[in-house]
């Protein structure tokens, strides 16, 4: 069960959609960060012009440029579907410029999303798909 709030009132239903988290670790491959930081830029804006149910989509880089993670946040699991099959095309791009290490799900992913999540760490890495699902928390409604 998830609870949300609308204007204050508590509503805690197995109807309420749960959020889905996504978060992965690459490692920059050799002599390719500006072109990396050029290419994921590229997709957060395709992304964000295709892709409206999207809540958030980030790229984050260490400070020595050897590592990338990029977080998305998702309303509901459909939402995660949907990005695979918008931006899914795209990451064969990546294959000479990171190596996938891991995804991180925080949330309940589609049977469908996982077997992507599987494809996606083997077009670009190795490692593994860990899926933690909800325990207890709330979502709060942001006003506009």
């Amino acid at each position: 069960m998830f609870c949300s709030s609308l204007q204050g009132e508590p509503l805690c239903s197995a109807e309420v959609a749960e959020p889905l988290i996504y978060v992965d670790v690459s490692e920059v491959r050799e002599g390719v960060l500006a072109e990396l930081k050029e290419a994921i830029a590229g997709l957060a804006e395709f992304i964000e012009e295709n892709e409206p149910q999207l809540l958030s989509y980030n790229a984050y880089f260490s400070d020595d440029g050897t590592h990338m993670s990029v977080v998305h946040v998702h309303a509901d699991p459909a939402s995660l579907d949907r990005h695979f099959e918008i931006a899914g095309p795209r990451f064969a791009r990546f294959a000479d410029l990171v190596t996938l290490k891991s995804i991180h799900i925080y949330g309940r992913p589609s049977e469908n999303a996982l077997w992507q999540l599987r494809e996606k760490l083997q077009l670009l890495g190795s490692g593994d798909v860990v899926v933690y699902p909800p325990h207890a928390g709330f979502l709060r409604a942001v006003n506009e």
